[in-house]
């Protein structure tokens, strides 16, 4: 879960290039929307590392996706191993402290519970998160997963309030990083009694017990406050002297100090930060928003503006950036990719029908499903726009398995995408003797029309991949709007877009793959899609720990069968593209979101 930070008063900003050099200060691509990156629509990397760099928890992945354990918090073991009886204790070190003083303990790994419990949100009156008519109290992304198909009753809380024990029905996949944690539940109880103040700690106390009353008894009015503000409270993108103290609890390295909407936030040391690895010098991370990707960033690091850019950088910037005195540029693949998804039913929490050009399983919906992704410029997209960055670029055929995989060469030959490979020329005829079946001036009209969601209007690499699109469908018969949005993530789920491109940043290494986005209930299921192969195959996938060979040959099953209904295609891996001041040392993007900040602990000049 996220924790969020602690307010500290409000200060001058010290430049990038000031003597002392205990600043970074950092792009990003989209600003931050939300302290919380854990519902359907705050799900965005910039919110994940706000998240990071604010909260430390049982374990996190290094850059060569180790897993790592973080024990300065606390501990996990299994304690009971049998084939119907798994059991996992987590045990919070003694003396961990928030931000404001209070005790980290036990009690504040049980909000993951309620975040994670179907049968909990409904045994407590929050809502069935399996009703896709209506919104759950606690509008978390985690329902529906292993978790939650395999606990057993409430976590127990030890007697000295420091260790939580989970049962789960049988040993399930990925075991270590289905478990809980850290959340403080105390500011949760204050902010749901009107509080504006941090507590003492005794408050802090009273109100953690309290919380732990409320879930113990499954207190539906206390729990229905606290989970709207949960899920609404945390979603502010301005930090200032008004805003509520309470929503900034930290355990992590910082705290915000302050944020101004669409173009920075800013963060300080956390000074009772005691729960990961130590800092090595720096007193203040801001990150940036609104500097355009291209020129305007590597100018702006050209001019000490910014001493690290991460974004998506266009080959123009990239030479820019390689002739920058002083600079360190590193180049990489993220475990990150761009696709574009059809929507074909209504989106989660959405009342109306969605009635655009891809809706419903008719043959007419899945041929004009199928056109267009025929006609989508991957590969002049990929030669345009990324080929000048990573000469070594492809069109991506899969979004489970990506190239730089020892088994991707073979996981594509039976994941149904070679029927949307052959030459533009090629693709396009076929995209259009199906449109015509329907709309016989295609090709010479534009008579379907169907709405874009797409990313910032500074990130000049997606622009440039709208242009491409747009001429692209055009001449198979779709008009398509361009137009980029601001704040795009929140509008994922949304019944006005018939269709949207944008990335998946992988965090976690999991069994599991991309079931959360493909199967009806998933966390990340915008698009209203349901097939009954793929939710028999991921619940499979999700319920019992599988050899590697079963795993990849389930995947297939599931990409092929969402290839047949055209829902959606990937278009390349990104391109990482690092670039910062040669004398901050600790640097070492990670191909996991979070991708830059995994090891903010570890960067000094």
């Amino acid at each position: 879960t996220v924790a969020a930070a602690g307010i500290a008063s409000v200060g001058l900003l010290a430049p990038a290039h000031a003597a002392t050099r205990t600043t970074v200060i950092m792009t990003e691509s989209n600003a931050m929307t939300s302290l919380n990156p854990l519902t359907p629509d705050t799900n965005l990397v910039t919110n994940t590392d706000v998240a990071y760099l604010t909260g430390a928890s049982f374990n996190y992945y290094d850059n060569k996706e180790n897993l790592v354990d973080n024990k300065v918090l606390g501990t996990y073991k299994i304690i009971k191993s049998a084939k119907t009886d798994f059991q996992v204790q987590y045990t919070v070190n003694p003396g961990r402290v928030w931000s404001d003083g209070a005790p980290i303990t036990g009690a504040d790994l049980l909000l993951s519970h309620v975040l994670t419990s179907s049968a909990y949100s409904k045994k407590a009156g929050l809502g069935d998160p399996a009703d896709g008519s209506k919104t759950p109290v606690f509008n978390g992304l985690n329902y529906g997963g292993t978790y939650d198909n395999h606990v057993v009753g409430l976590p127990v809380l030890s007697a000295d309030k420091m260790s939580v024990t989970i049962k789960y029905d049988s040993k399930i996949p990925d075991w270590k990083i289905q478990g809980p944690g850290p959340f403080p539940v105390h500011a949760l109880e204050l902010i749901a009694a009107g509080k504006k103040a941090l507590p003492t700690v005794a408050e802090a106390n009273a109100a953690t017990d309290l919380f732990v009353k409320d879930f113990s008894s499954y207190n539906t009015a206390n729990l229905t406050k606290m989970g709207t503000i949960w899920s609404n409270d945390y979603n502010i993108s301005t930090v200032d002297s008004s805003t509520n103290p309470l929503l900034l609890i930290s355990n992590g390295g910082y705290i915000i100090q302050s944020a101004v909407a669409n173009q920075s936030t800013t963060f300080v040391v956390n000074p009772k930060y005691n729960s990961g690895p130590a800092l090595s010098g720096i007193a203040t991370i801001v990150l940036k928003y609104g500097v355009a990707d291209g020129s305007p960033s590597a100018q702006a690091l050209s001019n000490k503006e910014i001493d690290v850019y991460d974004g998506q950088p266009t080959a123009d910037a990239v030479a820019q950036l390689k002739k920058l005195s002083g600079v360190t540029v590193i180049g990489a693949n993220q475990a990150s990719y761009e696709h574009i998804d059809l929507r074909v039913g209504s989106g989660p929490g959405e009342k109306d029908a969605y009635t655009g050009p891809f809706a419903g399983s008719s043959q007419k919906a899945l041929d004009l499903r199928k056109a267009f992704l025929l006609a989508y410029p991957r590969q002049d997209i990929v030669d345009k726009l990324v080929k000048p960055i990573n000469s070594a670029a492809v069109v991506l055929d899969s979004t489970w398995v990506l190239p730089d995989s020892t088994s991707y060469a073979s996981f594509i030959k039976g994941n149904g995408s070679l029927a949307y490979r052959g030459t533009q020329a090629a693709r396009t005829a076929a995209a259009l003797k199906l449109v015509r079946k329907y709309y016989p001036t295609a090709g010479k009209a534009t008579p379907i029309n169907v709405t874009l969601l797409f990313g910032q209007p500074t990130n000049t690499r997606r622009v440039s991949e709208a242009a491409l699109l747009k001429a692209a469908e055009a001449a198979v018969g779709f008009n398509v709007n361009t137009t980029p949005t601001s704040g795009w993530s929140a509008h994922l789920a949304e019944n006005k877009w018939d269709a949207e491109f944008y990335a998946w940043s992988q965090s976690s290494i999991v069994q599991a793959g991309n079931c959360e986005t493909f199967k009806s209930d998933g966390g990340n299921m915008f698009l209203g899609y349901k097939n009954a192969v793929v939710d028999a195959t991921c619940k499979a996938l999700q319920d019992t720990q599988l050899p590697d060979s079963t795993v990849l040959s389930s995947w297939q099953k599931v990409e092929k069968q969402i290839n047949a209904d055209a829902i959606t295609l990937g278009i390349f891996q990104f391109p990482a593209v690092t670039a910062y001041v040669s004398d901050l040392q600790g640097i070492k993007p990670g191909p996991l979101s979070p991708n830059i900040v995994w090891n903010y602990w570890e960067w000094h000049y």
